[in-house]
């Protein structure tokens, strides 16, 4: 079992929120590595990020008011700039520069909103992994961008992402299909710098279900399915989803394909618990609204299942912590992930100490 500081990494970039969920004019509460933040967007149109807790009382400052590009705490009266200095004490001229909160470097990609949780001057806005269809209008989106919240440990999602042949038992009606998928090995594991890639195939199949519902194509046309996998840390998942005609080729001539791009995020809240963004974008039946939303409850049918089975891994790790996995040979993504964290968490503790209030014990 590992200490409790190697956990979190925190100089790099994580999934904070989607601005669709920040309501203009009212301040926003989110709990992110173990600590309180309160994020609204000014009179200036600019995202902050701040401890939502007051200096003072420890008030949250997501019960404040947002005035002009300030918030204001609504316990003592307390205004703070977005850099987190207090600008203005009711009944108090003089202002200490000691009366002040931690603001986070936040930067707005593609409607998602990207927290620096650690040393600021570290922070580099060309470092945030960058999903381009997102901002490509040939790939239509969902109706909404998504958000799930989990009771487990957020390495917990990071392990199913990485093992596909899960999808033939866990997905079987939704997003898998055939029991045959899990035969069929991911052709090879490629390690990166900060994760991996990896591309699979499974030909002559069924259509998935979640695709029979929205295809364009007779619902029992036999394919081929293509999907090619990033996951970068610290929990970023990038997916392309192919589906073509038996025999079809990727070094070929493209015939027309059915098409999916996929991002996933996963922040973690606690120790035990974690913040799962999603987006499921396609190249066909754009515009078309009731596909839209058919897509949309499928996967969320599918990540119900996952969500189911992980909350429950998480019960019996907090129960009966001591337990040793025995490996297998379809853990080579996850183990490469795994490898990566923690030597970039090594490497991090050489100068950047993990503060003493988040130091509790893991449960994994």
């Amino acid at each position: 079992m590992r200490e409790a500081e190697d956990w979190f990494l925190y100089n790099c970039w994580y999934a904070a929120a989607w601005t669709s969920e920040i309501d203009d004019g009212k301040p926003f509460s989110r709990t992110l590595l173990e600590k309180p933040i309160v994020i609204y967007k000014n009179e200036s149109g600019v995202y902050v990020a701040l401890d939502n807790r007051c200096c003072h009382r420890s008030a949250p400052l997501s019960m404040g008011r947002i005035e002009g590009d300030c918030l204001r705490c609504m316990y003592h009266g307390m205004k703070y700039d977005p850099s987190g200095q207090c600008v203005e004490i009711p009944g108090q001229a003089k202002i200490s520069s000691n009366h002040r909160v931690h603001s986070y470097p936040l930067v707005d990609r593609g409607g998602m909103l990207w927290i620096w949780m650690g040393e600021a001057h570290k922070a580099n806005s060309d470092d945030i992994p960058h999903f381009e269809p997102l901002d490509d209008p040939q790939w239509c989106g969902l109706p909404n961008r998504c958000y799930l919240h989990y009771d487990a440990n957020w390495m917990l999602i990071v392990d199913n992402l990485a093992d596909f042949s899960h999808l033939a038992f866990v997905h079987t009606s939704t997003l898998g299909g055939s029991e045959d998928y899990a035969t069929e090995s991911a052709q090879q594991v490629d390690k990166l710098d900060n994760g991996f890639e990896f591309e699979r195939w499974h030909r002559g199949s069924e259509q998935p279900p979640y695709l029979q519902k929205i295809t364009p194509w007779p619902a029992d046309r036999i394919v081929d399915r293509r999907n090619f996998v990033r996951m970068y840390t610290p929990g970023i998942f990038l997916m392309d989803t192919q589906f073509g005609p038996e025999g079809w080729d990727q070094e070929a001539q493209r015939p027309e394909l059915l098409e999916f791009r996929n991002c996933q995020y996963m922040t973690p809240e606690t120790r035990n618990s974690s913040h799962f963004f999603w987006e499921y974008l396609r190249n066909f039946r754009k515009g078309d609204n009731d596909a839209g939303e058919t897509l949309k409850a499928a996967m969320f049918d599918g990540f119900f299942e996952d969500k189911v089975i992980i909350e429950a891994q998480q019960q019996l790790l907090e129960a009966h912590g001591d337990f040793q996995p025995r490996g297998l040979a379809s853990d080579n993504a996850l183990a490469q992930f795994r490898r990566v964290w923690f030597e970039r968490i090594a490497e991090e503790r050489k100068s950047f100490p993990v503060p003493m209030e988040t130091i509790k014990n893991p449960v994994i």
